[in-house]
């Protein structure tokens, strides 16, 4: 996919994992770091680090965001008060459930105004910086970042979906990891740990992420 306007921007891939393939997808497309570091926030927070420009805008490596993407950020930002936001979500698959579960996202993200990072987040990025970035947390390192950045100002909904691959559900059950994603939320908003589950929203250490869940490790 190509972005009208991304030629003017810093495009920085952090990444860990694979890298003769990374390499290769990347190669002369953009700025590859290795920041060694396996975390989705370690991984952000070195991007976000090496980064130059005046505005950040997270994107997982499953996620293709709408053509006029960059336009529609300049544009939110545009409004001072505005300190960042993130993008409607939409699952690439056309699954019945994985519809469902979009609409169930759509309400609780409107009226929360809490992002995940399938949504593909921006933000000043010397609001960013002001906010420490994100924790070291190994699972809802967004959604922690997202309830922080709203105190800071207004954090915009861009009302055009960013598409992000649902394989993760697929392959464990729509509804099960659902099940699985409201429990976590709940024990973060509960103050309680949720860095124990980390393991098992990844999948097993040897698979790649979003592998099935072995059959004692099925959610609650």
């Amino acid at each position: 996919m190509r972005l009208p306007g991304v030629a003017a921007c810093e495009v920085i891939v952090a990444a860990s994992g694979d890298p003769e393939g990374t390499a290769r997808v990347v190669t002369g497309r953009a700025r590859l770091l290795w920041p060694g570091g396996s975390t989705r926030a370690e991984l952000m927070n070195a991007g976000a680090a090496a980064a130059r420009g005046e505005v950040l805008f997270f994107l997982h490596a499953d996620s293709f965001p709408p053509a006029d993407a960059l336009a529609r950020i300049e544009d939110a930002l545009s409004d001072p008060r505005a300190v960042g936001g993130a993008f409607e979500h939409c699952f690439a698959e056309p699954h019945p459930s994985l519809r469902a579960v979009t609409w169930i996202n759509r309400v609780r993200y409107r009226l929360t105004r809490n992002w995940y990072g399938d949504q593909g987040i921006f933000v000043r990025a010397a609001v960013f910086r002001a906010l420490g970035g994100y924790r070291d947390l190994r699972v809802l390192e967004d959604l922690d970042f997202s309830r922080r950045l709203k105190r800071r100002g207004r954090s915009l909904l861009v009302r055009e979906p960013l598409v992000t691959s649902g394989r993760r559900f697929l392959t464990r059950g729509p509804w099960r990891t659902l099940a699985f994603c409201g429990w976590l939320v709940l024990l973060h908003t509960l103050g309680l740990d949720t860095e124990r589950y980390a393991e098992r929203w990844r999948g097993p250490a040897e698979a790649p992420p979003g592998a099935p869940w072995p059959a004692r490790e099925a959610a609650p």
